[in-house]
């Protein structure tokens, strides 16, 4: 019997999204469930903190606030909610869930999902949470219950698990259940498949986007959508940027199904909706993912302002008076920005920024002792001498390591309404699937391997960054003839090229028909952070743009406009249905986005400084200018 579909929509992307997307998605417009998305990496590392100072905490505090009016809503109005808030302590979560429903006088039945949590693990880990599957979800949901709260679960569980409730999906129904963690993987970030952070903002009202729902269909198919009369838009573009957001490789592994991203077809079906098809699965690795947490060490920074004429001596002058104050310390980054402009209109403007970040074992070596030390020089400096802020105490900060677990040895369980403790089985698995360029294959009961080493210069190969280590063949690029264009940043070299946003210029030294311009003119970007390595999604609209990307932006391209990634091992996989590239930047990050290891430490704007980066561009891809501005 074919089941209508499940309308199932997102109110959260993170601990800390817009309070009242909850009350806006339940009155909306229809919705069977409602998810929200609390943890991520940074998060279990905050929750971990919560849990030292008290037991009793170690979840999401504002979905509480926010189940104070929708628990009520949901309750009319029929809609299931399943929210990965329980964080360090579902079962402490589900308690609070029941007073508040208790006091409120909503007759709601609370189940909720645990076996995450791992700890204690090992010497000096805070948190260590394995990535759980839907499948206690499931079982949840057919069992009853109205509200259901998890701990460290796949974000795209949240819509793969009342998927396979609501068609009554066994296990093995793999291609199904890659389709319903693709539209999770599409839901799990909010407005981010609805318009915002999109890099073509400009085009629509991205002012106060809605938030997505999706309606999944029993093949596993589905249309992603908003409530009419929201903000935003949903669109291919849209929606594409949020498919290759935080992936790694053309398989999507997760602890239920291996979801092919290679084959994710998308295609508009009317304003605002996109239908997501085609999607294979596979059987998931035998391993789960764990994340681990650990508070690193201290930190603490000063910025100062360097205003006007001879920038760099007065950077130099600085560095050398602290040089002995920050002897002993373990760790000392020096980062000169120069945000300074000539003949500057502004005091602002004629200013840049020297960043001095200190990390340290021990918080007296980073604290106020170093900080004061860099005031003490506010009378004998360099002249107009002040810094951002007044010194401040060292803070602790927070490393995020990732290790694999065999699936069986995790007791997920799924606690349901009456108390009942059902434990979840381990998927299981069957013999490997055909290989891909990347195999994606996981070692039971060992680490992921360390990073592999970059490609020798020339090499037409690189090594993928994770679990299987597999080698990903690179295209040979044609002639520069048959694209119209020459290399990618011939005669620039790394670091040159016109300033960003100065927009296109024609080339007078180039063949007929190139425009240098930034990337960003015909293709868009997604990035984002998987612990210390980051990602770099591209994608364009058209075929011929795809034809041209795809030969142009190779692993040395790439590196080339970005010179920060060129220390690091980059793995390049093509998507070739979504006109998409996708890049892995190993150990980038560092320790991950707690330690504070860059100034973008969760790498959410290093697609954007890929776009703003020029080289050469067949003159037919891109758009016209505006009149008055034409080239």
């Amino acid at each position: 019997m074919t089941r209508r579909p499940l309308r199932i929509g997102n109110a959260s992307g993170f601990y800390g999204d817009r309070f009242d997307a909850l009350r806006e998605m339940l009155t909306g417009g229809p919705l069977d469930v409602v998810t929200g998305d609390y943890l991520a990496e940074l998060t279990m590392l905050i929750l971990g903190r919560d849990r030292l100072k008290n037991p009793d905490l170690g979840y999401a505090k504002t979905f509480l606030r926010q189940l104070e009016e929708g628990l009520g809503l949901a309750h009319e109005r029929g809609v299931r909610i399943v929210a990965n808030a329980g964080g360090l302590n579902p079962a402490g979560l589900a308690d609070a869930v029941r007073a508040l429903a208790a006091k409120a006088g909503v007759p709601v039945t609370v189940a909720h999902v645990e076996g995450d949590d791992l700890m204690p693990y090992e010497e000096g880990a805070l948190t260590a949470n394995a990535y759980l599957g839907g499948a206690g979800i499931t079982a949840c949901l057919r069992a009853g219950a109205d509200v259901v709260v998890t701990g460290r679960v796949t974000d795209a569980a949240l819509v793969s698990g009342p998927a396979a409730w609501w068609f009554d999906w066994a296990p093995d129904d793999y291609d199904r259940l890659a389709g319903a963690v693709v539209a999770g993987h599409v839901l799990e970030c909010g407005t981010q498949a609805t318009g915002g952070n999109y890099s073509f903002f400009t085009a629509h009202d991205v002012r106060r986007p809605g938030f997505p729902l999706a309606e999944v269909s029993q093949d596993g198919s589905a249309v992603i959508t908003k409530h009419p009369g929201t903000g935003g838009v949903v669109s291919v573009g849209t929606v594409t940027a949020q498919l290759l957001y935080e992936t790694q490789g053309l398989r999507y592994l997760g602890p239920d199904v291996t979801a092919r991203l290679d084959t994710v077809r998308l295609s508009e079906e009317g304003a605002d909706r996109v239908r997501v098809s085609g999607v294979r699965g596979e059987a998931p690795p035998p391993c789960l993912k764990v994340g681990v947490t650990r508070i690193g060490g201290w930190r603490n920074e000063v910025v100062f302002v360097l205003t006007g004429l001879d920038v760099e001596a007065k950077a130099e002058l600085v560095r050398a008076q602290l040089s002995e104050a920050l002897e002993g310390v373990a760790d000392a980054a020096w980062t000169l920005s120069r945000t300074d402009h000539e003949d500057a209109p502004t005091e602002e403007t004629a200013s840049a920024l020297l960043r001095l970040v200190v990390r340290d074992p021990s918080p007296d070596r980073v604290g106020r002792v170093l900080t004061s030390a860099a005031i003490e020089l506010a009378l004998g400096s360099y002249p107009g001498f002040h810094v951002t802020s007044p010194p401040g105490p060292a803070q602790p900060y927070g490393v995020f390591t990732s290790a694999l677990v065999p699936s069986d040895s995790v007791p997920h369980t799924a606690t349901l309404p009456d108390g009942t403790r059902v434990p979840i089985p381990a998927a299981r698995i069957l013999p490997p699937a055909p290989p891909l360029p990347e195999t994606g294959a996981c070692d039971p009961g060992r680490r992921p391997r360390g990073p592999a080493p970059g490609p020798p210069p020339g090499s037409a190969r690189t090594r993928a960054s994770h679990a299987g280590g597999a080698e990903t063949a690179q295209p040979a690029a044609p002639a520069c003839e048959a694209l119209g264009a020459p290399p990618a940043v011939a005669g620039r070299g790394p670091g040159g090229g016109t300033p960003a946003g100065s927009g296109a210029e024609p080339r007078e030294d180039g063949p007929a028909g190139v425009t240098r311009a930034p990337l960003g003119a015909v293709a868009g970007a997604r990035s984002g952070d998987k612990g210390g390595d980051a990602n770099v999604g591209v994608w364009v609209q058209t075929d011929a743009a795809w034809h041209w990307l795809r030969h142009i932006l190779t692993t040395e391209a790439f590196t080339a406009l970005l010179p920060e990634t060129a220390a690091h091992a980059v793995a390049r996989h093509e998507l070739p249905n979504l006109r998409a590239l996708n890049f892995t930047i190993t150990g980038i990050l560092g320790d991950g986005a707690a330690s504070g290891h860059r100034f973008d430490p969760q790498a959410k704007a290093l697609g954007e400084w890929l776009r703003a980066r020029h080289l050469d561009i067949p003159t037919r891809l891109l758009p016209p200018a505006p009149e008055g501005n034409r080239p």
